[in-house]
C-alpha cells in the first residue's frame, strides 16, 4: 500500500447536499483496496478558469493508502463521474514525510531545552 493524495472538485450544484457524491467517492476508494486516512473539507471556491461551464467548485481532500493498481482503476471511475468536475491523484513522497517528522521532533526539542533553561 502507498500514500496518496486525493483532491476531488465537486459540482457547485450539489453544495447543499454533498452526501451522495463524497459516498461515492469513499466507495470507490474502497472498491479498489484503498483506505481513506485524513479527510478534509475546503469548502467552495472559485475557479481560476471555467471547468465544465462551472465558475465555483467544492473541494475536498483526501489523504489515502491504495495498492498499486488502484489509482488508474479510480482515476478511471472518476473521470466519467458527473459530480466530480476536476480530481488530482498524485503520490506522497515519503523521505519528505520523514524529512519534516525529523524537523517537527527537533523543533520540540528545542522548545523544550529553551523551556527548561528559563525555568533555572
Amino acid at each position: 500500500m502507498r500514500n496518496y493524495e486525493l483532491t476531488v472538485l465537486i459540482h457547485p450544484d450539489l453544495e447543499m447536499n454533498l452526501e451522495p457524491a463524497i459516498a461515492k467517492i469513499k466507495d470507490t476508494v474502497a472498491k479498489y483496496g484503498g483506505k481513506i486516512v485524513k479527510e478534509e473539507n475546503d469548502g467552495k471556491k472559485r475557479l481560476a478558469y471555467p471547468v465544465k461551464k462551472q465558475d465555483f467548485a467544492v473541494y475536498y481532500f483526501y489523504e489515502v493508502e491504495l495498492p498499486t493498481d488502484a489509482p488508474a482503476k479510480i482515476e478511471g471511475v472518476f473521470n466519467i463521474t458527473d459530480e466530480i468536475l476536476r480530481h488530482l491523484l498524485v503520490t506522497v513522497d515519503e523521505r519528505k514525510l520523514k524529512y519534516q517528522a525529523k524537523q517537527a521532533a527537533r523543533r520540540a526539542s528545542d522548545v523544550e531545552n529553551t523551556n527548561q533553561e528559563s525555568e533555572e
